[in-house]
């Protein structure tokens, strides 16, 4: 029954919630404080403060931990599954949709317009790493880290998310 009431604690916010993490915080407090009280507003109230000083979403990091502190491991599962199932679902269903009608022109303009956009939205995002790396760690371990990892993704067939902890390890391991 805990697990029924965690994922609808957390499903009901993230579907009638519009605005992302943010806007949907009260309805969560709604639900965890005021219907289930599985914690008291000041408990609710340090958890948005430590989810907030965290990075990611901030739904799905009170999401899991209010899961684990309500159900443990099973219970942080739910609830995150729970937030994240909307937008899931949206997505599969325009995703769809899409799929639907991918001969139509008009679906096919779409499509030439997005690819140029992700491009730029991606070239914006690895220059603002470059210099996010060069500020914190400096030229030679930024092109060390770069070097290493463009190497690795054309020469060989090294899954990314390796690649990944590979910088991150070896910023743990000699800059840490």
């Amino acid at each position: 029954m805990i697990y029924w009431q965690l994922f609808l604690a957390f499903f009901v916010p993230n579907i009638v919630g519009y605005g992302g993490g943010p806007a949907i915080i009260p309805l969560i407090e709604n639900e965890v404080v005021g219907r289930y009280g599985w914690m008291t507003s000041q408990g609710f109230a340090e958890t948005l403060a430590l989810g907030n000083a965290l990075p990611s979403p901030i739904a799905t990091k009170m999401a899991g931990y209010i899961g684990h502190d309500v159900a443990g491991l099973p219970g942080a599962l739910i609830a995150v599954l729970a937030t994240v199932a909307p937008s899931l679902l949206l997505m599969l269903v325009a995703l769809g949709t899409l799929y639907r009608y991918r001969n139509s022109p008009r679906v096919r303009a779409m499509s030439q317009w997005v690819r140029p956009v992700v491009m730029v939205l991606m070239a914006y995002l690895t220059w603002s790493f470059l210099n996010e790396g060069l500020d914190t760690l400096g030229w030679l371990h930024t092109a060390i880290i770069g070097g290493v990892a463009a190497l690795l993704l054309t020469t060989t067939r090294v899954h990314p998310a390796l690649v990944v902890c590979f910088g991150i390890g070896y910023g743990a391991l000699l800059l840490g």
